[in-house]
């Protein structure tokens, strides 16, 4: 599996101006994807929220397991100051219900001094340019189906005294374990010009073999599902005419079609990941991380003995 890497320019520049905005910030707002609050949460933000308040917003909700979403809910409510809501954007009273409780965040004291000061924030295409359209109740945010739409800062005043803060969505550098990245390009928080479409639908036709047969069978029309990855998008792209004269199969073609009926949620509720899953994953990764440093002092070593040995 290899590792995606993403981090233009404009992201590192919105992290700087985040970190000198926020002693500044009451309440902090992260939209997250309900299909993957693991990797689609930014690991920067609690180093730059500190003690501020943070409500996590699982958004697109609709298109999540619920069974899963609330084991996550659970999760992120463990943390100290940390309030989890998952949201649909077919439910814009939901999202309105954000108003409510960022005042509650604030001190009464606080409020009668100024307005609450609320930053939003979160990685490209979670959806928040349409939750802020919501708060507002007009459009201010431009909207897109695609990774980066905002690209810089803006000041929006809502209801109840609130004055919210929009920052740029952005990335970290790296995208770590690996798998987070592949499931962030599966639900387009990465652009799909950095990746190969064919390697992320082996990703996804993997997982959804082992965590969503059923899915698989009801949508593609197949009475049994193959063992293999590659053998699913064969059968997908039989299924639907994705075949070359002489045979064989287009296997780009599946790919794409893949990915955009998994993004339009056509496959019904899906989650990409589940809190045990994510832990492991961190673990694995950390040994993995270890194994290297060691590898490297031990080569490290050796080529300073064989200078020394050179050297006489």
């Amino acid at each position: 599996m290899s590792t995606i890497n993403w981090f233009p320019g404009h992201m590192h520049k919105a992290r700087k101006e985040i970190a000198e905005v926020m002693p500044h910030v009451d309440v902090v707002i992260e939209v997250i994807d309900a299909r993957i609050p693991f990797s689609s949460e930014n690991p920067l933000v609690p180093s730059l929220r500190g003690d501020t308040p943070l409500i996590k917003l699982l958004n697109k909700a609709d298109l999540a397991d619920p069974a899963i979403t609330a084991l996550w809910v659970d999760k992120m409510e463990q943390e100290k100051g940390v309030k989890a809501l998952p949201v649909s954007q077919q439910r814009p009273d939901q999202i309105r219900n954000l108003l409510n409780l960022c005042t509650s965040l604030v001190s009464e004291r606080q409020r009668e001094v100024r307005p609450a000061r609320v930053m939003i924030m979160g990685i490209p295409n979670v959806g928040k340019s349409t939750i802020i359209n919501t708060l507002a109740g007009r459009v201010i945010a431009k909207t897109g189906n695609e990774a980066g739409v905002t690209k810089a800062q803006q000041k929006i005043k809502l209801e109840h005294g609130i004055l919210l803060t929009d920052t740029p969505g952005f990335l970290w550098p790296k995208l770590s374990p690996p798998s987070c990245g592949y499931r962030l390009a599966i639900t387009g928080a990465i652009k799909d010009t950095v990746f190969d479409y064919a390697d992320i639908a082996l990703y996804a036709a993997e997982y959804l073999l082992k965590a969503y047969p059923d899915a698989l069978k009801t949508r593609y029309g197949l009475s049994e599902l193959p063992e293999t990855d590659l053998e699913l998008l064969d059968a997908i792209g039989v299924k639907r005419g994705c075949t070359r004269k002489g045979g064989g199969v287009e296997i780009q073609k599946v790919a794409s079609i893949l990915i955009t009926e998994l993004r339009a949620g056509l496959l019904g509720p899906i989650s990409w990941e589940t809190p045990e899953m994510t832990q492991e994953e961190v673990l694995r990764a950390k040994e993995e991380d270890e194994r290297k440093k060691i590898e490297k002092e031990e080569a490290d070593r050796i080529r300073r003995l064989k200078t020394r040995k050179n050297r006489r």
